[in-house]
């Protein structure tokens, strides 16, 4: 519970063998209570027969040190990060030899970071602010095609999300534009959504950008929407993968990276906090500066530059659109604050005119507040990433 809680402990144990008291494996049970509700809970305890077999164990204390006393004389002391790394040293032997071991020593050394101060957000906008609400007032809604393939699992909280910001969202799947019953030029919007296209056996997007652009119909369908200046793309997680593979139908997208295998060599299913940057992304008007936490799900979402000229350039353009920054806010490398180890952070990239946008991280599966698995306690229903959704229905105007 302290580890979880990064706190320190005073515990004070009731008269007797420390050891035996702590180490039985008796039934039992340990419970935190807010000062404010103990005499409410050892009322129900008591209710309940349980008075006589329970003890007021101990308190919290803001020192960073784990104390036991027994009957209040001092029996052990220790920094809560030492017994922490001492408590994690076997799993970290054995992701040593799973997993890349570089990372696996990264995650380690975090456990002694005396100062971490865990997640949180800092938005550089009104997080209840609906700009999009003058819109939706006026009754239009302008449709986006909610693009999915085999094996995508996200277009569920796409569709709910876009339609929540006053979009019709359509569910399109790949087969619809390969044969011909839907075509691309109904829609304001196109987003591709996340999952695993394929298993991923053909790579990461891969084969679901070569159904594209090895077929005539498709590969027209895509250039032309990519083409009008009045439309919008979102790839996210697998649909940005595949995205970043149709290079060569989107305009200004050239100095956008390959994505390839994580660094850690492993799936990877986190909390991350990414930090908004300045970009012309229409889906990230107004929110630069801005730190927040978000889902990450991927296998290969490592962004692969073919040199470090490439990167600069990338950084120097402005298309750079999201990074991964640590707890402490800083753009950072290291695992796990950084789930694939892309250099710089690189997590999420625009186009020059900010109408195609890539992410690997998921926006739509926290958009509501209850959706995130932590939060601040003002967040209400909207979560600060419902603001993406917004900005393309104002675009659209």
């Amino acid at each position: 519970m302290a580890f979880a809680g990064n706190t320190g402990l005073d515990i004070n144990l009731p008269t007797g063998d420390a050891l035996a008291q702590l180490f039985n494996e008796e039934l039992g049970g340990v419970i935190q209570v807010k000062t404010a509700d103990l005499d409410a809970v050892n009322s129900v305890l008591a209710d309940n027969g349980l008075a006589t077999l329970t003890h007021d164990i101990g308190t919290l204390n803001n020192t960073n040190v784990i104390n036991v006393s027994v009957d209040s004389e001092a029996v052990f002391s220790a920094k809560r990060t030492d017994l922490r790394k001492l408590w994690s040293k076997t799993s970290y032997e054995m992701q040593k030899l799973r997993d890349n071991p570089e990372c696996a020593e990264q995650e380690y050394a975090l456990k002694t970071d005396d100062e971490n101060p865990g997640l949180h957000a800092k938005l550089s906008f009104d997080l209840n602010e609906d700009v999009a609400a003058p819109y939706i007032l006026k009754g239009a809604k302008p449709q986006v095609a909610i693009l999915r393939e085999q094996g995508v699992n996200s277009h569920v909280e796409m569709a709910a999300a876009f339609n929540r910001a006053g979009f019709v969202a359509k569910d399109v799947h790949m087969s619809d534009v390969l044969s011909g019953s839907v075509s691309l030029e109904d829609f304001h919007g196109m987003v591709a959504c996340g999952g695993f296209s394929y298993g991923d056996v053909l790579g990461a997007g891969e084969g679901w950008a070569k159904s594209i652009l090895f077929n005539d119909l498709a590969r027209d369908q895509f250039g032309n929407f990519f083409k009008r200046d009045n439309t919008f793309s979102l790839g996210v997680c697998n649909g940005c993968q595949m995205l970043s593979n149709l290079k060569e139908l989107i305009p200004g997208s050239d100095l956008w990276p390959h994505f390839v295998q994580n660094k850690s060599e492993r799936f990877e299913a986190r909390f991350s906090l990414v930090e908004v940057q300045e970009s012309p992304s229409l889906f990230l008007n107004g929110m630069a500066g801005s730190v927040m936490p978000i889902a990450v799900s991927h296998g290969e979402g490592h962004a692969e530059f073919k040199n470090q000229q490439a990167v600069d350039a990338a950084l120097a353009s402005g298309t750079v659109a999201l990074q991964y920054v640590d707890n402490h806010g800083q753009v950072t490398e290291n695992y796990p604050s950084n789930p694939n180890g892309s250099v710089a952070g690189i997590t999420g990239l625009t186009t020059t005119d900010g109408r195609v946008t890539i992410m690997m991280p998921h926006p739509e599966r926290v958009f509501r507040a209850v959706a995130n698995s932590w939060r601040p306690s003002e967040w209400r229903e909207d979560s600060p990433w419902m603001r993406m959704f917004r900005n393309a229905r104002v675009n659209v105007g």
